[in-house]
């Protein structure tokens, strides 16, 4: 019998990519948009479109309501609905701040609330986190983003282990540059201020234009690798996507490699004395 996937954020991008393969597969699919008009298309006998805002917990509760209803059972909660604010951390508002984890960290933890409780009946299901190479690496004016991914992502390995004697797997999707709106639309770009920080805020917000429409990933890829990872016997607790991402993940790990041995001495010269002993 195929599975039953309950995706957010259905109506672009990753997200509406991944509903479209899953029926071409013949897979059974829950797509979910703030908007419904926007994934009404996708809607047929293993379709069900419906309204989801993951900052309003009542079309939460009445999406997984309407799932139950319609399929009985939720396999695959896969964690889409995201985007990006973008700018230096000085000059964040509290308002843009607050607004970015709202939709990328509370967000994600209200859908769950709602998931979980079926998973755990079911003693089966998997979740896919989509976070981002982002989740593992901060860079200059994409920070607060990255601030949200690094906090799904220890969500997300802390969840792992609770929830794994029960039957439920965890997968945090890394992806680099693919080509969706990610860059384009669902940008969330601040005002260049005079100042210090003007010149960094002009280069990076052309690079954003530049880049916009010509990234290299390929989004019908990365949706069956995403469902490769579900069928896997043994999926891993990340997946990196794209040769970008798998790229400055292990610049990543050489960084942090460079910083602990460099400091080493003084990391392990910090006990008590009549502990050495």
């Amino acid at each position: 019998m195929s599975r039953v996937w309950f995706v957010t954020g259905s109506s672009t991008g990753l997200g509406r990519e991944l509903c479209e393969e899953l029926l071409r597969q013949g897979q059974r699919v829950v797509a979910t948009a703030r908007k419904v008009e926007a994934v009404r298309d996708l809607e047929s006998g293993d379709c069900l479109a419906a309204e989801l805002d993951v900052t309003k917990p009542e079309t939460i509760r009445a999406a997984v309501a309407e799932a139950m209803k319609r399929f009985g059972r939720i396999d695959v909660l896969v964690n889409n609905a995201g985007y990006g604010e973008m700018g230096v951390i000085e000059e964040f508002s509290d308002e843009r701040a607050r607004r970015q984890f709202d939709t990328n960290v509370f967000g994600v933890l209200n859908v769950q609330r709602e998931v979980l409780p079926v998973m755990r009946k079911q003693r089966s299901g998997h979740v896919l986190q989509l976070s981002s190479i982002a989740g593992l690496a901060s860079y200059p004016f994409v920070g607060m983003y990255c601030a949200t991914k690094h906090a799904l992502e220890a969500i997300s390995e802390a969840m792992a282990a609770e929830v794994a004697p029960i039957g439920v797997r965890v997968t945090l999707v890394e992806p680099g540059r693919f080509r969706t709106d990610f860059a384009g639309r669902s940008l969330g770009l601040p005002p260049v201020n005079e100042g210090d920080y003007k010149e960094l805020t002009e280069a990076r917000i052309a690079a954003y234009d530049d880049v916009d429409g010509k990234q290299a990933g390929d989004p019908v890829k990365a949706a069956r690798a995403m469902i490769r990872v579900v069928d896997s016997p043994d999926p891993p607790l990340r997946l990196l996507l794209g040769p970008d991402a798998y790229e400055w993940a292990n610049e990543k790990i050489a960084q942090l490699q460079r910083d602990f041995e460099a400091w080493k001495e003084v990391s392990l010269a910090t006990d008590l004395e009549e502990s050495r002993v």
